[in-house]
C-alpha cells in the first residue's frame, strides 16, 4: 500500500521519520527524514525486511506481527535502536496499523531523542557546575575571613613570645592557615578572566604531552591523532594548557594506579572538528573537539555523574579539584567537557566552539 503522489509529497516533506511496513514486514516506503535518522537510502532498503534497518533488545518482529494481526497500535518510549552501521540511537516510536482491502500495513513514526537527552544532560551538568561554584564562593568568603584573623593573631602572638621554641607552634598555625587559604583559592578555579588570543590547539596539546611524557618516564605510551586542518581557536593558552593537563594527568594517574604493565598503558590525544554540535542549549555550527582517551580501569559507576564536582575523587590521595577546574576553564571558553567510561576505554571529550574565533 505505497502512498499516492500527493501523500508521497506530503510525507517526503515531513520532519518526522516515517516508515511504511507491509504485512510481510518488508519496507515499502521510507521518507527522507527516516533515511537520515536510520542512515539508509530508499533504494537500498526498499523491499527489504525491517530487521535489516535496525534491531533492539526486545523482539521487535513479535510486536509488529501482533500489531498487524490484532490491528492494535502501540508506542515505545526511549528505545535504543542499533542501526546497520552499529551506531545506536535513542528514539520514541509509534506503530499504527492501517487496513485497506483487508490488508493491514503498519505506519511507524520515529521521534529522535538523542539531541534532547544531550541538551538535558549538558544543562544539568552546567547547572551543577554553576551551583557548586556559587556554593564554593560562599564557603570561601566565610572561611577566608576568619583565617586572615587567625593568621594575624598568630603573628602577633609570635612577637610576644620570648621562648624561641614556642615559635614552632605559631608557625604551624600560620602555615596551616596559608594551606587552607590556598586550598580554597584552588577550589575557586582560575583567579583571572581568560585572556583570549588566537591559539593553535595542537601547540597546547604538545605542551601537555611533553609534560605528561616527562612525568611518566616512558611508562605510558602517548599516541597523537591530530587533524591538522583545525583552525586556530580563540582562547587563553595558559588556562587551556591547565585544563587539558588536568584531564590528561587524571588518565596518567589511573593507568599508574592500575599497574598495567601487561596491557600497554596508553593515552590517545585526538582532535577533530564537529559540525552542528549542541553545547548546553546553544547549537554551534563548528566545534573543535579534543578527545583524551585511556585504556585504564574506567571510572566507577557511582562517581560518573559527579566527577566534575569539587572534592569528588576516585583516588584516596586525590583532591577532586582537577576536573572541576578544567570544566570551569572550558565554561569560560563557552565549551564543555563530557565523559564516557567503561573498563579499558575512558574518553574525556573537550569541546570548544570555533565560531568565536572568526
Amino acid at each position: 500500500m505505497p502512498p499516492n503522489n500527493l501523500h508521497h509529497q506530503i510525507l517526503d516533506n515531513l520532519k518526522t521519520a516515517i516508515l511504511l511496513v507491509e504485512p510481510n514486514l518488508t519496507v515499502s516506503y521510507i521518507n527522507p527524514a527516516a533515511e537520515s535518522l536510520l542512515a539508509v537510502s530508499d533504494q537500498r532498503i526498499h523491499g527489504e525486511a525491517i530487521t535489516k534497518l535496525f534491531h533492539e533488545q526486545e523482539d521487535t518482529l513479535v510486536k509488529l506481527l501482533d500489531a498487524i494481526n490484532n490491528c492494535e497500535a502501540y508506542t515505545k518510549r526511549e528505545t535504543v535502536l542499533t542501526l546497520r552501521s552499529g551506531a545506536e540511537i535513542t528514539v520514541d516510536y509509534a506503530v499504527t496499523p492501517v487496513t485497506e482491502n483487508r490488508r493491514t500495513s503498519l505506519i511507524i513514526e520515529f521521534q529522535p531523542l538523542d539531541r534532547l537527552i544531550r541538551i538535558s544532560r549538558e544543562e544539568g551538568l552546567l547547572s551543577s557546575q554553576q551551583n557548586s561554584q556559587a556554593l564554593i564562593r560562599g564557603i570561601a568568603h566565610e572561611v577566608k575571613n576568619p583565617l586572615g584573623g587567625l593568621r594575624g593573631a598568630a603573628q602577633l602572638l609570635a612577637r610576644e613570645l620570648s621562648d624561641p621554641k614556642l615559635h614552632d607552634y605559631t608557625n604551624i598555625i600560620i602555615e596551616e592557615a596559608d594551606r587552607l587559604r590556598n586550598l580554597v583559592d584552588t577550589m575557586l578555579g582560575p583567579h583571572r578572566a581568560p585572556e583570549k588570543k588566537m591559539t593553535n590547539i595542537h601547540e597546547v596539546l604538545e605542551r601537555v604531552r611533553q609534560l605528561v611524557d616527562a612525568e611518566s618516564e616512558g611508562y605510558i605510551r602517548i599516541i597523537r591523532d591530530y587533524d591538522p586542518s583545525i583552525p586556530d581557536i580563540l582562547g587563553d593558552r595558559e588556562q587551556l594548557i591547565q585544563a587539558f593537563l588536568n584531564v590528561t594527568r587524571n588518565a596518567q594517574q589511573a593507568l599508574r594506579q592500575n599497574n598495567m604493565d601487561d596491557r600497554d598503558p596508553t593515552i590517545i590525544l585526538r582532535t577533530r572538528t564537529v559540525r552542528q554540535l549542541t553545547i548546553g542549549s546553544h547549537r554551534h555550527r563548528l566545534v573543535c573537539s579534543v578527545d583524551i582517551i585511556d585504556n585504564g580501569p574506567g571510572i566507577p559507576k557511582d562517581l560518573r555523574a559527579s566527577i566534575f564536582l569539587p572534592m569528588v575523587s576516585g583516588r584516596a590521595d586525590g583532591t577532586g579539584l582537577g576536573l572541576s577546574i578544567a570544566q570551569s576553564i572550558l565554561n569560560h571558553h563557552n565549551g564543555l567537557i563530557e565523559c564516557s567510561s567503561e573498563p579499558g576505554n575512558t574518553t574525556f571529550s573537550l569541546h570548544i566552539p570555533l565560531e568565536q574565533a572568526s
